[in-house]
């Protein structure tokens, strides 16, 4: 019998559970997929069989029913295997635990059709919040019918498994600028995957870059119209829920390289100096926990506004500080034996160094976070 013949007969639901019994499996293929500049496509496909892929879909709708702490957990033991796997698949973890909290929270029942689907044809989709922040990219222009959209997206994880693209793009109206939000189909001729991503760490999430030349998007399509340049109501909800998830990940990075720090360290004779850097080491990790506790506390207010965006980056930058530091620590502690690719280590802290650049980076973090503090308004702080 097979991992997933006997993950599928136990019928479970708990997601941490299957994430753990497939981390072995993901944590052999890491080391090649990255050496090879390779997306993980093989685990997409077992975490489709294993039942991940609509594991935030409501249980009425016909998914697995976890919320967001249990996905947040998910993705930590994923990462700790794989941090380009669960990176990647973070991106479609959001993507669907929005709608998913939209439906239940605020009782928002076109997000329903999706949930639906997502659950019964296990569809991936696709983030393109690297290109599609607060100001929006890409251009929408009015033809009979809806639109026809071009435009460059960056960033976009596990852009060879993605059923549908969610991404928008910018309108010219009345001499104001919008933002056109819709899901796209990766198979449409119109939409092409470009051969980018060559990085220095998280190289398995093939997040590569997708070109949309003159895609027609019908009005129907478009699931929400917003100014460019200034917070919607419903980034609040993105905001809140997306990035806990999408640190889950990288605080597995971080726990991997510290276990594979202080393997290292046990063989060889301790000394002071290393003990007070297994010390160092682990209280930077205690602080990425801390850190990300502290978003996922944000996000069970169930209460998304300007006041949880803010609590969730401050614990989002402190998380990566800490979750950077720690697995520098890690090398230092693990010394020459930590250099070699074989260890493990030196990718873990190449893909750690992804944590640096999500939105809202540092700087952009800190105005808002001070806009707040002295009462002022954040609607263009992003």
């Amino acid at each position: 019998m097979t991992l997933i013949q006997e993950i599928q007969d136990t019928k479970t639901r708990d997601v941490v559970a299957i994430a753990e019994r497939l981390a072995p499996t993901f944590a052999e293929g890491a080391e090649r997929a990255d050496e090879e500049d390779r997306f993980v496509a093989e685990n997409y496909a077992i975490l489709k069989d294993a039942g991940l892929i609509e594991a935030g879909v409501p249980l009425e709708l016909g998914g697995g029913g976890a919320d967001v702490r249990e996905l947040a957990t998910m993705l930590r033991v994923l990462g700790r295997a794989c941090g380009s796997t669960a990176l990647a698949f973070s991106m479609h973890t959001h993507q669907v635990a929005i709608p998913a909290w939209r439906w239940r929270h605020q009782k928002v029942q076109a997000v329903e059709p999706l949930l639906k689907r997502i659950a019964a044809e296990r569809i991936v989709l696709l983030s393109s919040g690297g290109s599609d922040w607060i100001n929006g990219s890409g251009v929408a222009r009015k033809v009979e019918g809806g639109y026809r959209v071009s435009g460059r997206k960056i960033f976009t994880s596990g852009a060879a498994a993605g059923d549908v693209f969610m991404t928008g793009a910018v309108l010219e109206e009345d001499g104001e600028r919008h933002v056109l939000h819709f899901g796209a189909p990766m198979k449409a001729a119109e939409v092409r995957v470009l051969d980018t991503w060559h990085t220095l760490g998280m190289r398995g999430t093939g997040s590569h870059d997708v070109m949309l030349d003159e895609l027609f998007v019908p009005d129907a399509s478009v699931a929400l119209k917003r100014k460019s340049g200034e917070w919607h109501p419903l980034f609040h909800t993105i905001s809140t829920i997306a990035f806990p998830l999408i640190y889950a990940a990288y605080l597995g990075v971080a726990d991997s390289a510290c276990r594979i720090a202080l393997d290292l360290a046990r063989k060889r004779p301790m000394t002071h100096d290393m003990r007070a850097l297994a010390g160092r080491m682990m209280t930077e990790l205690r602080g990425a926990e801390v850190a990300h506790a502290s978003m996922l506390a944000a996000v069970e207010r169930n209460a998304p506004s300007a006041e949880t965006v803010n609590d969730v980056m401050i614990g989002k930058s402190l998380g990566a500080d800490h979750a950077i530091r720690a697995v520098e620590l890690a090398m230092e502690l693990a010394s020459g034996a930590g250099f070699y690719r074989a260890a493990g280590l030196e990718r873990r802290f190449r893909d750690i160094q992804g944590a640096r650049y999500h939105a809202m980076q540092r700087g952009a973090q800190a105005q808002y976070t001070g806009a707040m503090a002295l009462g002022e308004s954040v609607a263009t702080v992003f």
